[in-house]
């Protein structure tokens, strides 16, 4: 049976000092490790240090993880040895709250303290909330008696800091961004093997990369490799290439026996992709256009400002048996290959267009190209509101990508012909013979994705926003009908489809696991589990439960939501509740791992309710246009009154401390909040707007995204939209304390959007802080700036919700200025 790290304690409460005293009974223990003293060419090393028993100590080593398989001791008897020896004794504090505490260990003389496995001094520990391992190592000499004292001194009387049993522990920031997962999975055109992608996150913030190749019908494991492979689009075989003699080779191997073949040894520069017939390539060159001064930039559009806004593709056919390189288009016009037919005899080619003085802002022409006759078909001229175009079985048919407003708005659903959400996406059928187009989504709610595989059976497979999920689906072109896979996770993350077999994979999560790889047989509908990593993340971790609630809005929408719930939650206790929205073009989805990870702030001991406000894609064209020209008006009404009627429904919610956290447009909605209510008691926006006006003109895509948020309107025809809509132009509205986070380099929305606000609220005297974080754009990438980042919100929110400002003052300190 498996061992867990254990201590008894003894509290006694000083009711003169008012602090807490833990001293430590018991230890796990794992050892003796024989130790025997090096040779003795010198007694002085080349860095000058003189032998010592305290050096021993220093370059004997044992894995701290062994004390896991320990057994449980008392302090006072610590084993005795006949010769010198390695030991390690340990046990865990649990932290509710961040806290200040001293460590005294007394007893041993040659020793190491590793807490959390840092190497530290005995003293004044730091801890933040969670689950802290304490691993001293020692060495004992022969035949001493050794004995340990270990005492925990910490000045709050009423933290609870705790150090007992504990099978398992709490989430943490780690269990967050460590470990491995998914990040791409492919099967081969026939279905019988697979390739698994995985990216491992190390402590630290290193990443490595693997991919596997393995059988489907045995699972068996036939390589495992740091290479980038990709499958051959027909045969079923890999392909890599690699620095050869005469050039770079394109190699393809069997997955059986490795047996490689060469198709090319001179493969020309550029990025390719290999045709479906596997006889020719499509390259991809980029060219740099026209370089500017570097003193003085001329920018000749809005979207020149963007680095490499002006490179061009260039593309053209290479003969694998001629070895013949023939320019495929040429021109100046940003183009791309949006498909080739199955038989390699047509090429889809979209060309884009920017039109920035009307709305749509981008017009696409779509080319059928005749590879071996150059032969040019225009399918579409100057089309807006879509985005892409797949060949089905029948090629003489299309399946196009595009908004509710494509093709003069056939598929439109919105009261009174209302501009939709462009993030809402529509599948069309084009009969390019007839020119006929036939709205195949139109009456279906999920939000498709541009992801549709085509296989032989003449299915496209896709996924699809449902709601707060991502499901997948089959879609048949030629009767409409669309068949939902059943798929077990409730975001699936990626997905590939055999195109000869019926195999399909994928792998997603839920709202309380990680990771899951699965394979469906889609004629039989049958689904088996492949492998699960993420239950590797949540090996001794105990979360609270996630539960569904919606609600019926007093416009008459049911509006969804869910919530989650502390570890040890106890329902006649009372706790502090976090919102959080995005309230922008999507929901909030069920993933587990996220930039903003629910779990563990239910971990820091909050109710965390997570709502899906009105103009949210995947309820439903009507829902999500609300978004369009409203810029908070539905969507904070929903989250206002979600947030109100669950704690009428939920006693054990402290109606006074709840807070409020959203980023980019849900960064908007939290200072749009707090100006129509004054239900919050804490509040944070991270790179959210606070001026319409100046994100609209200044962000990479601020006039492109208000082309959805605000359709047809501009700072000259409807001011009060720009106005009276933007936090700032309310700021004096605002009294909840208020954070505003923001990378300095953020190009989506400018880290002036928080500069006006907090300078406004200064201004006004109100309560609020500013935190930039140094060399990060609209997300916080960097590993250990997150980790920073993410320990801002959590002291932020403990301040003003939990009563306790000692996190907050360790990380920015009062400063006399």
């Amino acid at each position: 049976m498996k061992r867990y790290w254990t201590l008894s304690i003894v509290f006694l409460l000083c009711t003169l000092c008012k602090a807490i005293d833990i001293y430590v009974k018991e230890l796990l223990y794992v050892g003796p490790y024989a130790i025997n003293t090096p040779i003795m060419i010198d007694s002085v090393a080349a860095n000058g240090q003189l032998f010592s028993t305290q050096v021993l100590l220093k370059k004997s080593n044992v894995s701290l993880s062994a004390l896991k398989q320990g057994k449980i001791i008392t302090a006072s008897e610590l084993p005795t040895t006949e010769n010198t020896a390695l030991h390690l004794v340990g046990f865990t504090i649990e932290a509710s709250q961040y806290t200040k505490a001293n460590l005294n260990i007394q007893g041993l003389i040659h020793k190491e303290v590793y807490i959390n496995g840092l190497a530290t001094e005995v003293g004044q520990m730091n801890l933040e909330p969670g689950t802290h391992d304490v691993v001293i190592k020692y060495l004992s000499q022969s035949n001493s008696k050794n004995s340990i004292s270990i005492h925990i001194n910490s000045e709050k009387p009423n933290l609870s800091v705790q150090a007992n049993l504990k099978q398992k522990r709490t989430y943490n920031i780690k269990d967050v961004l460590n470990g491995t997962k998914y990040y791409d999975v492919s099967l081969s055109a026939g279905g019988r093997y697979l390739l698994t992608r995985y990216a491992t996150t190390l402590d630290g913030g290193q990443n490595q990369h693997k991919t596997v190749v393995s059988e489907t019908a045995t699972g068996k494991t036939l390589l495992t490799t740091q290479e980038s492979i990709v499958w051959m689009p027909q045969s079923e075989r890999y392909y890599y290439t690699r620095k050869g003699l005469k050039g770079t080779e394109l190699v393809t191997v069997s997955p059986t026996d490795g047996q490689e073949t060469i198709l090319t040894n001179q493969l020309p520069e550029g990025q390719f992709t290999i045709a479906p017939t596997e006889d020719y390539l499509i390259i991809t060159e980029y060219l740099d256009g026209p370089r500017e001064d570097a003193d003085c930039q001329q920018i000749i559009e809005p979207d020149d400002r963007q680095p490499g806004w002006r490179k061009r593709p260039i593309y053209s056919t290479y003969n694998l048996s001629k070895k013949t390189l023939v320019p495929l288009v040429y021109g100046h016009q940003k183009c791309w290959i949006s498909d080739i037919s199955r038989d390699g005899k047509n090429i889809l080619m979209m060309i884009k267009e920017q039109r920035i003085t009307k709305r749509p802002f981008y017009l696409y022409t779509l080319l059928r190209i005749q590879t071996d006759t150059h032969h040019v078909d225009t399918i579409l001229q100057r089309e807006g509101f879509v985005s892409k175009a797949q060949f089905c079985t029948n090629t003489n048919q299309l399946l196009i990508t595009g908004t509710p407003e494509s093709f003069d708005g056939i598929a439109l659903k919105t009261k009174d012909k209302k501009p939709a959400n462009m993030y809402e996406g529509e599948y069309f059928l084009y009969d390019i013979p007839s020119k006929r187009i036939t709205p195949l989504t139109e009456n279906f709610n999920p939000s498709v994705n541009s992801d549709a595989q085509l296989s032989s059976d003449g299915l496209f497979y896709f996924t699809a926003g449902n709601r707060d999920r991502i499901d997948l689906y089959s879609l048949n072109t030629i009767n409409g009908i669309i068949t939902p896979m059943n798929n077990r996770e409730e975001v699936v993350r990626g997905f590939s489809k055999a195109y000869t077999a019926n195999n399909l994979v994928y792998y997603g999560e839920s709202v309380s696991n990680g990771n899951r790889l699965y394979s469906i047989n889609t004629k039989k509908q049958r689904t088996t589990l492949i492998e699960d990593i993420g239950v590797q993340k949540l090996e001794n971790i105990t979360l609270g439960e996630c539960k569904e609630w919606n609600f019926m809005s007093s416009r008459g929408d049911s509006i969804y939501g869910r919530y989650y719930l502390p570890p040890h939650f106890d329902p006649t206790k009372k706790y502090p509740l976090i919102v959080n929205y995005y309230g922008g073009c999507t929901p909030t989805p069920r993933y587990f791992e996220s930039r903003y990870p629910h779990h563990l702030y239910a971990a820091m001991g909050y109710i965390v309710y997570v709502v899906q406000p009105s103009g949210a894609t995947g309820f439903g064209q009507e829902f999500a246009a609300r978004h369009v020209n409203a810029w908070g008006d539905y969507t904070a009404d929903d989250i206002l009154e979600g947030t109100e009627k669950f704690c009428q429904e939920h006693n054990y919610v402290n109606k006074e401390k709840i807070g409020c956290i959203g980023a980019s447009y849900g960064g908007f909605m939290t200072q749009t909040l707090q100006i129509k209510s004054n239900l919050f008691a804490a509040a944070i926006s991270h790179a959210g707007i606070s001026n319409i006006t100046s994100y609209w003109g200044e962000g990479y895509w601020g006039y492109s995204y208000s082309e959805i948020a605000a359709a047809n309107s501009y700072p000259w025809n409807n001011p009060d939209l720009y106005t009276k809509h933007s936090p700032l132009f309310n700021a004096d509205k605002i009294p909840t304390p208020i954070l505003f986070l923001h990378g300095n380099v953020d190009t989506n929305v400018p880290i002036g959007e928080s500069i006006q606000m907090y300078t406004a609220l200064k201004m006004l005297g109100r309560e609020t802080e500013f935190i930039t974080i140094t060399g990060q754009d609209h997300q916080i990438l960097n590993y250990g700036k997150r980790i920073k980042w993410q320990n801002t919100i959590f002291a932020w929110f403990a301040k003003w919700l939990q009563d306790d400002s000692t996190w907050w003052e360790a990380l920015y300190p009062k400063k006399n200025l």
